[in-house]
């Protein structure tokens, strides 16, 4: 690896230094952790995330290096995922719930989203970064703790203060190793 690559997003147009500066990395510093301060930020961000009639449909499972909740999580992560995550200071699992007491939650999961990109937000804002990841068991994940319908796990997200993908292994580098590239706006846009 030469140089390394500039991560701040080549945008159309102006937008939040924080989003333009957001990246997924697979590179964590191992040695820093989460402190109670800034996951409290992180899960008051998602708290007010907007949601379909303010139902918020979704629930967080918070494991933190070094405890015994956090292998049970990694254990569940598909083995490409393992390896990298496993230098993350916490790793949050995404759940949604499909229903309530008033009947089933068809924005579930995007109201979930929401949430999450709340928490992607703020983690920014703290100098942290967060990669999100479908590649795990959510079966096992469920089962693992308990989690039955109508909690769905959804998403696993490693959270913690961005590493140096130099010493990322050559099998999982390649994200961080590329330029950052996006469809254009007029690609997303459905034109009638």
């Amino acid at each position: 690896m030469n140089a390394p690559i500039d991560r701040h997003a080549a945008t159309a147009v102006p937008i939040h230094p924080l989003l333009a500066s957001r990246h997924s990395t697979r590179a964590f510093a191992p040695d820093v952790d989460l402190d109670d301060v800034q996951l409290a930020a992180l899960l008051e961000a998602a708290r007010w995330a907007p949601s379909a009639g303010n139902t918020q449909p979704w629930r967080f499972l918070v494991a933190r290096r070094d405890t015994g909740e956090f292998k049970r999580v990694l254990d569940c992560l598909n083995p490409g995922n393992r390896d990298w995550a496993s230098h993350a200071s916490a790793l949050l699992v995404a759940v949604r719930t499909d229903a309530n007491a008033k009947g089933p939650l068809s924005h579930a999961m995007y109201d979930l989203g929401q949430a999450m990109a709340h928490l992607t937000f703020q983690a920014a804002a703290e100098g942290l970064t967060v990669r999100q990841m479908g590649g795990f068991d959510a079966a096992a994940l469920a089962a693992e703790f308990d989690l039955a319908a109508p909690l769905v796990p959804t998403t696993v997200a490693a959270i913690g203060v961005p590493g140096d993908p130099a010493g990322l292994a050559d099998s999982v580098a390649g994200p961080d190793r590329n330029a950052r590239v996006r469809l254009d706006v007029d690609d997303l846009l459905i034109r009638p």
